[in-house]
């Protein structure tokens, strides 16, 4: 068999065992994060968030057709795209390390000797199964996100840039830049990560068609790399489209045409002048001006994908983000405008203030037959501005005190330059990208959210002393959760020693080549650093980011191969060593890694996400208006409606979005079952750039005002409501916080909005103090359901929307599981004391009949995204209806809850606050005769307790102590327990929990 067909078959080899491995751990439903919003887009071809993922979409949309309109299998399909897509990658992976082992082994037109094949081979074999079973790579295959996709078109590219060299001297061989240039394109409907190959790819070019390479000569090929890279960034993906806007600006309100007919122009010119350029190019016989256009054209056609968000917006489907149906809409869609920018050359530090402001451009938007400027575009000048700022965003919430605290900045001390340069290095290389290299290649402390503390998203490396030692502390004392925590993964440095021995080898016997790989690793990794400038207190880890920075790694440790066995050779027999060197690599690189990561990365058995959707819809009475707020409460929820149908009757309405304009005009049509929010409002009066923000400005208005007339003051067009700005611009305003709405009783006993023994409790009014200093269209909306809404439909808020988006209307809010409804009912909560309203019965009806919890009690491995809800699960939902039911005396449901909750949650503890949670669920359990069951939760949490406390100071024997907050979860948990315990006076857990307070009130100085 000749090298070609062992290439070929070895290659499908590791692709096949990679899918086969994906398909195995593949989630079977829909995860968490933005996998629902791409599920429920691909399955109906709709728009995703900025800056949209056509092509992505559309395959997806492929493999949707394999459920075979199943609407339960859909969502498993489409994981099972990304799995493909991962196998994929993998295969193109061996091919290129095989292509890079091979020009260094085999030089000339010579034979592949046997060792030699033996080594290639096995650098195939190690580098791209290594690559497979990484942390960050697994974790994307296994779910339906962009990234899979995306980590294809990279390797796809760079494989494709090593054919090309190898038959760049034959006829036809540029047809490879042309099939990269198409990839490129296309991959832009997926993610722009891909485009990060370009430099890389401008020096292969370089060296495969100079004669003489020189340090110059690389330079300059670099520097055209890195421009070809901004020219597709901004001049294609952006400005053409720009282009085609400002025609269209011109062609309507100048020449007075339709709209869309100056974009239509524009393509036709565009195509015009590429077919004039590239016929111009033959006839003229310039074959680089030729490459160079058809290379243009091809980017462009694969670009071409996005004309299905302009098509789909046209059609208005259910879910529209940014509904960029023009061609400023979508230019602001591309642009990502709705999420601003992060300054990058120039900017503020963190405790900086305003001095000037200065109108950069404007903003355009359709009215009538015309573009109008809707608003100005608005620039700032600050008092103290740095180059290059990394430490700027003081108006994020929680941002300025993580800056003093990490760069130990005292209260009004003011950040310097060299403060600015210790938080690149420290956090944002070390912290966001140098952590998440070498919990691919180290080893990893756990899957949780890494902040800062010792105990939390470290890396590790399995070596005890004395590396993991010096680096998190607390070795000798690991308790059993962290030993036997699924996503403990010791790699003991094996993977990254194997990758440095082949970087270091590649570097001394083909420099141009490991600089060529050196830069796909720079460009897909720090580069990427520098460029996102991220912020502290991320929602979650960023580690996808990188993947193709850790692909570059893994060619390096598939030539890891070929560096030791020609060490060996030195003292054995070739062919031995190319063996021994082989089996070494495989135990270290593939073996290992899938040893370790394959049970936290086996995601068959969670449901959480889907169930967790149903959940939140399930507490809602029929045709409810549902206020959601992040992505976990709002993603999964578009899925099951639009995907599996479920509970379309309810109003999913994301307050995040809601302050758009877009968003707000969505939200007074009928989409699915549910009808359209009870507005009332003009849509022209919030359009962009009318009332985006209105502001509160007192009147010394006496006493409590009608949310009605409010609504009248900040919507109307007559001076007399208005305000007068010091520039002469008159505007609407908030005249007081102090808020009412009457109550009609017999709307609310007619829709039985309230339990019915609670309709003595019926208030006349509800009366408020509205809790912010603006108004947003969010907050506009919802006033304006209040004043409209009559009681009809049911209003409710997801348990998970921060208490400060609810306008002040918490004490009328009442839990019936995981949705707070609105009631109008006075039950002796006081304004200010916050939300408390349970209704028990509501809760036990949803637990026992409705609710789900995806598995989680069985499954053998839970993520940090699925475990974070146990405590709310244990404490809120369970734990509200028992101490409400017990207050009344229902003892046998409360045995039936008690009980419910001890066998559908997990049986290990993930976290310290859930030690807490779980103290009415033990009461109640002890209350009702279930005493070895109460046990076995309270020694499970005690000895998880008395472990991690013990961790935590033998932490801080050689680190500070950060864990001051657990700490007191502990000992607020004991005291629970010794409060529900002190009846069970012969159970030794008795006096395990009476010693453990005894302890801690001495380490801790607490008292008792």
């Amino acid at each position: 068999m000749n090298y070609t067909k062992i290439n070929n078959l070895l290659g499908w080899v590791c692709a096949v065992v990679a899918t086969v491995v994906y398909v195995m751990t593949v989630e079977r439903t829909v995860s968490w994060w933005d996998c629902g919003e791409f599920i429920a887009s691909a399955y109906k071809l709709q728009i995703v968030h900025q800056p949209g993922a056509p092509l992505f979409l559309m395959l997806q949309n492929l493999f949707s057709n394999l459920a075979m309109g199943d609407t339960m299998r859909i969502a498993f399909w489409m994981n099972i795209g990304s799995a493909v897509s991962s196998g994929l990658t993998i295969l193109f992976l061996f091919w290129t390390v095989t292509a890079l082992a091979k020009k260094v082994l085999v030089t000339g037109g010579e034979e592949v000797s046997q060792a030699n094949l033996i080594q290639i081979m096995g650098a195939g074999l190690v580098g791209a199964l290594a690559y497979a079973f990484t942390d960050t790579f697994w974790f994307s295959a296994v779910e339906s996100e962009v990234y899979a996709m995306s980590s294809l078109c990279t390797a796809v590219v760079f494989w494709a840039i090593l054919k090309w060299e190898q038959q760049a001297d034959q006829p036809g061989g540029d047809k490879w830049l042309i099939f990269i240039a198409y990839v490129m394109g296309l991959s832009i409907g997926v993610h722009l990560l891909n485009l990060l190959a370009i430099p890389a790819i401008a020096l292969v070019i370089y060296f495969r068609r100079t004669s003489k390479a020189t340090s110059k000569g690389a330079l300059t090929a670099l520097m055209l790399g890195v421009v070809v890279l901004a020219l597709i960034l901004w001049g294609i993906i952006q400005f053409s489209v720009k282009f085609a806007a400002y025609f269209d600006l011109f062609f309507v309100n100048t020449l007075g045409f339709g709209f869309g007919s100056g974009v239509t122009f524009f393509l036709l010119l565009l195509v015009g002048a590429l077919v004039f350029g590239i016929w111009y190019s033959i006839k003229k016989v310039k074959p680089l001006l030729n490459i160079a256009l058809l290379c243009t054209a091809f980017v462009l056609f694969g670009y071409s994908s996005f004309t299905m968000i302009m098509v789909r917006a046209k059609a208005n489907p259910t879910l529209n983000n940014s509904d960029p149906e023009n061609a400023f809409t979508f230019l602001s869609y591309l642009n990502r405008e709705q999420y601003g920018d992060e300054p990058l050359m120039k900017g503020k530090f963190f405790d900086a203030q305003p001095i000037s402001s200065k109108e950069t451009g404007n903003v355009y938007r359709k009215d009538g037959d015309k573009y109008v400027v809707a608003k100005k575009k608005v620039g700032y000048e600050y008092d103290r501005e740095t180059l290059f700022p990394r430490i700027y965003s003081g108006d994020r919430p929680g941002h300025v005190q993580y800056y003093r605290d990490y760069l130990n900045l005292g209260e009004n001390e003011q950040p310097t330059f060299g403060d600015n340069i210790k938080f690149f290095f420290g956090y944002q290389i070390g912290h966001m990208y140098g952590r998440y290299f070498l919990w691919n290649f180290a080893g990893r402390q756990n899957d949780q959210q890494g902040n800062g503390t010792f105990t939390e998203g470290n890396w590790i490396s399995g070596i005890k002393q004395p590396i993991d030692q010096m680096h998190v502390g607390g070795q000798k004392a690991l308790p059993t959760s962290v030993i036997t925590d699924p996503s403990y993964n010791k790699l003991f440095f094996l993977p990254l020693i194997i990758g440095l021995i082949g970087a270091f080898w590649h570097f001394g016997r083909r420099q141009r080549d490991a600089g060529i790989v050196g830069l796909l690793f720079f460009f897909t990794g720090l580069a990427i650093v520098l460029y996102l400038n991220q912020t502290p207190l991320q929602p979650r880890e960023r580690d996808y980011a990188y993947a193709g920075s850790f692909y570059a790694f893994s060619i390096w440790i598939g030539l890891g191969v070929v560096a030791i066995a020609d060490f060996l050779r030195k003292k054995l027999d070739p062919k031995m060593a190319s063996y021994i060197a082989t089996a070494v690599c495989v135990l270290g690189g593939p073996v290992i890694l899938i040893a370790q990561n394959w049970d936290d990365h086996d995601r068959s058995e969670k449901y959480l996400a889907r169930d967790m959707a149903r959940n939140y819809l399930e507490s809602c009475a029929p045709n409810a208006i549902l206020f959601t707020y992040g992505d976990n409460d709002t993603y999964p929820l578009w899925y099951v409606q639009e995907v599996e149908g479920f509970r379309t009757d309810v109003r999913v309405v994301n307050l995040s979005l809601l302050s758009s304009d877009w968003y707000m005009k969505q939200m007074m049509q009928k989409v699915n079952d549910a009808d359209a929010l009870p507005l009332n409002i003009d849509p022209d009066k919030i359009k962009d750039g009318v009332r985006d923000v209105i502001y509160y400005q007192d009147a010394g208005i006496p006493g409590y005002v009608n949310v009605k007339d409010l609504l009248t003051i900040m919507l109307s067009d007559d001076p007399e409501y208005k305000a007068q700005l010091q520039n002469g611009e008159m505007v609407n305003y908030l005249p007081t916080k102090k808020m009412l709405l009457p109550v009609d009783k017999q709307a609310v006993l007619a829709n039985k909005v309230v339990p019915k023994e609670w309709n003595d409790a019926i208030a006349d009014t509800l009366t408020w103090n509205y809790n912010k200093n603006i108004v947003s269209r969010a907050e506009l909306s919802m006033l304006a359901v209040l004043a409209n809404n009559n009681w009809k439909r049911p209003v409710y808020f997801t348990v998970t929307v921060p208490d400060d988006n609810f306008m002040g209307l918490d004490r009328y809010l009442v839990s019936e599981g995981f949705a707070l409804r609105l009631m109008p009912v006075e039950m002796g909560v006081k304004e200010g004391e916050g939300r408390g309203l349970v209704d028990p019965d509501a809760i036990y009806n949803n637990i026992m009949t409705k609710f789900k919890w995806g598995n989680i009690a069985n499954a053998s491995y839970i993520d940090p995204d699925s475990y974070r809800y146990i405590s709310l699960y244990v404490g809120s939902i369970y734990g509200d209806a028992i101490s409400r039911l017990q207050a009344q005396g229902r003892m046998d449901e409360v045995k039936k809850l008690a009980v419910d909750a001890y066998t559908n949650m997990p049986k290990r503890v993930y976290g310290m606050p859930e030690t807490l949670s779980y103290w009415t669920v033990i009461d109640a359990l002890y209350k009702t005769g279930e005493k070895q069951k109460a046990d076995e939760i309270v020694s499970r949490n005690v000895k998880f307790i008395k472990e991690n406390v013990a961790y935590y100071q033998a932490i801080a024997e050689t680190k500070p102590d950060l864990e001051t907050r657990n700490v007191q979860y502990a000992f607020y948990a004991l005291s629970r327990y010794r409060d529900i315990m002190a009846k069970e006076v012969n159970n030794p857990l008795t006096k395990e929990v009476d010693g453990l307070i005894n302890q801690m009130s001495q380490q801790y100085h607490i008292q008792q």
